[in-house]
């Protein structure tokens, strides 16, 4: 299963510069938020696959014009394609505006996901746009990231959280890739590409499909 996990900037060569075919071999797109609603809707109307998204702080607009074509995950733990996957978007809260969370209120967010993990007996890849508080996060209050998170992985071991909020073009001593307790912490900064062996879905065959997307009759332009 081959993903394609954005964040933050618009990558000219999947937008400006596209070339039919680029996204013909991706099996579904993430966002982790802070991109502009047409460049996800041109990315799922030029892609053959579903693209889910969080809310970065700076998506306020999604409020009255969300991207069209696009499957908002925050709040929810969905599977696709036999792969568990969870929305929590936002970010610590440093000044009044949406999406912005402090660490009690993400805290009870995940706590109201108990039983959606519980019924899925887990997560495989967890969607934020924060980073875990202390991995890939930055020392300015308005990069810090969540200690709930830290507490998420330890609890569920997923495979993947793939984030947002820190861009790595101005913060270049930050990795893009970290291991933490099994778990790939990745920065999904403009584009990262994850890849899923076959036969790595728990969920696979087990008919537990808890959300399901709709068909795309689009084709690759």
């Amino acid at each position: 299963m081959k993903i394609l996990a954005l964040s933050d900037e618009e990558c000219q060569g999947l937008w400006d510069y596209y070339q039919p075919g680029k996204l013909k071999d991706y099996d579904l797109i993430l966002s982790c938020g802070d991109l502009k609603a047409e460049y996800l809707s041109f990315l799922v109307t030029m892609a053959r696959c579903p693209l889910l998204y969080v809310h970065g702080n700076h998506d306020g607009g999604y409020k009255h014009r969300p991207p069209e074509g696009c499957d908002c995950i925050d709040d929810q733990l969905v599977v696709y394609n036999g792969v568990r996957i969870l929305g929590l978007g936002g970010c610590r809260k440093y000044h009044p505006g949406p999406h912005q969370y402090t660490e009690k209120q993400m805290r009870q967010r995940i706590r109201k996901l108990r039983f959606q993990l519980w019924r899925a007996g887990g997560v495989d890849i967890v969607v934020t746009h924060a980073p875990v508080h202390n991995l890939g996060d930055s020392d300015d209050p308005a990069h810090w990231g969540f200690e709930a998170f830290r507490e998420l992985l330890d609890k569920y071991h997923p495979t993947y959280l793939v984030h947002g909020h820190v861009h790595l073009r101005y913060q270049h001593d930050q990795p893009r890739i970290l291991e933490y307790e099994g778990t790939t912490i990745v920065n999904a900064y403009e584009r990262y590409t994850l890849e899923i062996p076959e036969g790595e879905h728990p969920l696979k065959n087990h008919g537990q499909l808890i959300w399901k997307t709709r068909p795309k009759a689009q084709p690759d332009f």
